[in-house]
């Protein structure tokens, strides 16, 4: 689909992303289609993808689809060619009810969405050292996360194992479980007796155990640097350590002036409360939205300074005096950290 190029009109572009290919899409100033084409997600195709759209005129910002993901190759290529890209949030229902779904029709919706502002945010730049800091800690997250579960695998191995095996390690404290079933030696040539296979199973897991121990160890070190290199100001704050300062950063982003104010930021966070009255009824629901591993900072920072702060806890008792219950104080806490952290990461990148 296409249509004769005008260089001096207005063009807005969509894309809906996959793996192995683009699908992108034109629109002029009233939301008329001017063309589609697929792209690969490779560098050549990326450099064709913004010959193509900049070849019918003056582009304007374009709308992708998935930008964390299948998108964030073209995204760090648009941007290097500075144009604007806005990360499109969702789905057009009422359309998709009546005209369908496909690829072509998802690249034009993006790129309408692109074009009257709706249902899009500004895209995060992942050129910089949050997008290291984001890759840094994905790794140690799996990391922590399959370390968890080799842990418990190890006890709930032990419940079941022979009497043999667990009179040997009932009384063991964690790391001195690890360390002794690390270095068992069992006959591998009597594993069919359920007592040594039992003991091969338990030194492979411990053996995982401390792998992952030495894995998370070396990703903490570049974590840290990074994150006190980023921004040392918010380390500084109680309750916000190199955990919750990383996600925070991470959430904010490359591009923290994306975030119009810090009741934005606070949204994207999920700490946002939201108004939920009807009649002479006044009250604010909880948001299940936004970020949910940046929610979770949040709270374990309120949890903190619940512990940690004096002033947090002379308000958490004032308020609790108000009727509030513990649950409703942490909510506050959440949004008055979010506010504080905003303007913490925004002071950093600022004029």
């Amino acid at each position: 689909m296409s249509s004769m190029p005008c260089l001096q009109s207005k063009v807005f572009g969509g894309i809906d992303t996959h793996k192995d290919l683009h699908m992108a899409a034109l629109v002029d100033e009233t939301g008329a289609v001017i063309a589609t084409h697929a792209f690969s997600t490779t560098r050549a195709g990326y450099r064709a993808l913004l010959r193509w759209m900049t070849g019918f005129g003056q582009l304007q910002r374009v709308g992708v689809e998935q930008t964390g993901s299948y998108g964030a190759g073209v995204v760090r290529h648009l941007a290097l060619a500075s144009v604007p890209v806005l990360e499109v949030t969702g789905t057009d229902k009422a359309e998709r009810r009546t005209r369908g779904k496909d690829d072509t029709l998802d690249a034009i919706t993006a790129a309408r969405a692109a074009l009257e502002g709706k249902r899009i945010s500004l895209a995060k730049h992942r050129d910089g050292e949050i997008e290291a800091l984001r890759v840094l800690r994905v790794a140690r997250q799996t990391a922590v996360k399959s370390r968890r579960s080799a842990l418990q695998l190890l006890h709930n191995m032990i419940i079941a194992a022979p009497d043999e095996v667990r009179d040997q390690t009932r009384n063991l404290t964690r790391m001195q479980l690890i360390r002794t079933c690390a270095a068992w030696r069992p006959d591998v040539e009597a594993a069919s007796d359920p007592a040594v296979a039992t003991r091969i199973a338990l030194k492979s897991v411990a053996r995982r155990i401390i792998d992952l121990n030495d894995e998370i160890a070396n990703l903490e070190e570049p974590i840290e640097r990074l994150v006190r290199e980023l921004n040392p100001k918010l380390l500084d704050q109680i309750g916000i350590g190199v955990e919750i300062a990383g996600q925070l950063l991470v959430t904010a982003g490359d591009n923290p002036e994306r975030l119009r104010s810090e009741a934005g930021f606070a949204m994207l966070c999920g700490v946002a409360r939201l108004p939920a009255s009807s009649g002479i009824t006044q009250r604010h629901r909880l948001n299940r939205g936004g970020d949910r591993q940046a929610n979770r900072a949040l709270h374990m920072a309120a949890v903190s300074r619940l512990r940690l702060c004096p002033r947090t806890r002379a308000y958490a008792t004032r308020r609790k005096a108000e009727g509030l219950s513990k649950r409703e104080i942490i909510r506050c806490l959440k949004r008055y950290i979010a506010r504080e952290a905003y303007h913490l990461i925004t002071a950093e990148t600022g004029p």
